[in-house]
């Protein structure tokens, strides 16, 4: 055997030891497949995740997915000047990750304008050869350090993320979608201000925790992660439309009119189907699909 299959084989083996091997397949997650009904025979299921034996082909298809997701984040509204930034780690190179080029409209990111980072926040060959945020690098290193079971980490200035933010508490169960984040949702109930220095990083982190996926940071806005960027993508959208509901459920209260959070065992009944990180890829699909066609592919380039 040549030594560079044994090199394809122990970076393949690699590969799979990045966490993908812990999400079980689609077609036999019994709780995924659940919420759809196919035919008669059992057959027509949905498909989840995909899986890739090659690790440039799985990049490529990641890349695309990023894109996706930063013209979906335009689309939403969640631009803002130079803030926000996803960063996505590298399926080859496992301690580089991707990130948004600084200044560059979410709107208008393609898979080409993706920039390839090393574990000290450097520029690398293999992506656009463009800066990026400083305090992006700073808040999404530490993530990805912290938490190896995270592929992707989204941050922007959403504007009732950011609202909700400046009481420094989680959301309350007030609807089935807020329930997706239930016993999940952690809160960095401090403020550093602009985050350039490695140790606010690592305090977000802590914040964030070992198994949430979401955080509200204080007087700042909102940090998701996922399995999937789509995961991540989606889950900052929820989360970001979460707090608008809770800031208008606020305001009803205040003029007297008595809240309803749903219980314990309801919650957690929906976060256990809604967690599902294969059911979190698919919800954000039709985004996907969406942002495809109106770009007439051009987020592929």
């Amino acid at each position: 055997m040549s030594t560079s299959t044994v090199t394809a084989q122990q970076t393949q083996r690699s590969f799979l030891l990045a966490g993908e091997e812990q999400i079980q397949s689609a077609a036999n997650d019994t709780q995924f497949q659940s919420v759809a009904r196919g035919n008669r025979n059992g057959t027509l299921k949905l498909r989840g995740i995909p899986t890739f034996s090659d690790p440039l082909e799985k990049r490529k298809w990641m890349k695309e997915h990023m894109a996706a997701a930063f013209r979906y984040f335009g689309k939403m509204g969640y631009a803002e000047g130079v803030s926000g930034h996803i960063s996505m780690r590298d399926p080859v190179l496992k301690d580089h990750f991707w990130m948004n080029p600084f200044a560059k409209h979410f709107s208008t990111i393609k898979a080409s304008d993706l920039v390839l980072v090393d574990s000290d926040g450097y520029v690398t060959e293999g992506g656009a050869q463009l800066p990026i945020n400083e305090a992006g690098f700073m808040i999404h290193s530490e993530i990805h350090k912290a938490r190896p079971d995270v592929v992707a980490a989204a941050h922007t200035h959403g504007v009732y993320g950011k609202t909700w933010s400046a009481f420094g508490k989680p959301i309350e169960m007030l609807t089935q979608d807020a329930c997706n984040f239930y016993g999940r949702l952690g809160v960095y109930d401090d403020h550093g201000g602009v985050a350039l220095s490695q140790e606010e990083g690592k305090q977000i982190a802590e914040a964030l925790g070992k198994d949430n996926i979401a955080c509200i940071l204080q007087n700042h806005g909102l940090l998701t992660v996922g399995r999937t960027v789509d995961e991540a993508a989606i889950l900052y959208s929820m989360l970001d439309n979460a707090c608008h509901s809770q800031l208008m459920a606020e305001a009803a209260a205040a003029n007297g009119i008595p809240k309803r959070v749903i219980n314990n065992e309801v919650a957690q009944y929906t976060a256990d189907f809604a967690q599902n990180p294969h059911n979190l890829y698919t919800e954000f699909q039709p985004e996907f699909d969406l942002v495809v066609e109106e770009s007439n592919g051009r987020v592929f380039q």
